[in-house]
C-alpha cells in the first residue's frame, strides 16, 4: 500500500503539511473532519487523509472565524454560502446568498470591534500595573 497522495485537481499535500502552512494542529484538523466541516478531499490506499490548496483555502476561512467566536455550526453555514455562491447560477438565489454572506460580514465587524474594546482593556490595565 502506498502512502503517496491519491491524484485530485492541483497539488495535495498530507495532514502534517496542511498543519504546518495554517498552523494549526493535526488533532484539530482532524476533527473539523470529523465533524464535517473540512472533510479530505481524498485518501490514500494506506488511508491518511489528502489535502487540496482548496481544503487549505477553507481551512484558513475557518481558522480565521475561529478567534472572533463563531460556532462550529456558525461556521458550517458561512461555508455552505461560500460554496453555493461559487456554483450558484439563479441571480436571485446568489443575491439571496450575498445577504446571508453580508450578515457573517457585519457579525465579524462586531465582533472585531468588541475585541479592540477588550484589547483597549487589556492595555490600560497594563499600563496601571507598569506604574508600581
Amino acid at each position: 500500500m502506498s502512502n503517496t497522495p491519491v491524484s485530485t485537481e492541483g497539488r495535495t499535500m498530507h495532514i502534517g503539511e496542511l498543519a504546518e502552512r495554517t498552523g494549526l494542529s493535526l488533532r484539530t484538523i482532524r476533527h473539523y473532519d470529523e465533524v464535517g466541516i473540512l472533510p479530505a478531499t481524498a485518501r490514500t490506499e494506506g488511508g491518511f487523509r489528502v489535502y487540496t490548496e482548496d481544503d487549505l483555502e477553507r481551512l484558513m476561512v475557518i481558522r480565521r472565524m475561529k478567534p472572533l467566536g463563531f460556532t462550529l455550526e456558525e461556521m458550517t453555514d458561512l461555508l455552505t454560502v461560500l460554496d453555493a455562491l461559487q456554483e450558484e447560477k439563479d441571480q436571485a438565489r446568489a443575491l439571496e446568498l450575498r445577504r446571508t454572506l453580508a450578515a457573517f460580514r457585519d457579525a465579524a465587524t462586531d465582533r472585531r470591534a468588541k475585541m479592540v474594546e477588550t484589547l483597549a482593556r487589556a492595555d490600560e490595565f497594563i499600563d496601571i500595573l507598569a506604574k508600581y
